[in-house]
């Protein structure tokens, strides 16, 4: 993998971090009208649909290689997503 896709897979991997916080807080706030038992599958769900969508984009990108440092991009957009938006509200 040349340096450019590198790039370009470690700023999508990290878009898609602060992506997937936007979403987790949409689908938290709709979850609590749910009963306990399709709270689990809808997080079940949650999971499984948005760790595909990152692989099939990642395929598009780069062949769908997959390394250490994309997960922890995701989680780094994510964390400062988190820390951003304690701080606004």
């Amino acid at each position: 993998m040349d340096l450019k896709i590198q790039i370009i897979s470690l700023i999508f991997s990290f878009l898609y971090g602060i992506f997937l916080f936007i979403i987790f807080k949409l689908e938290y706030k709709c979850i609590f009208l749910l009963k306990k038992k399709y709270q689990i599958i809808c997080n079940f769900i949650y999971c499984i649909v948005f760790s595909l969508l990152y692989f099939f984009l990642l395929l598009f990108i780069n062949n769908g290689s997959l390394h250490l440092y994309f997960l922890l991009l995701i989680i780094f957009g994510f964390l400062l997503s988190y820390q951003l938006s304690k701080k606004i509200v």
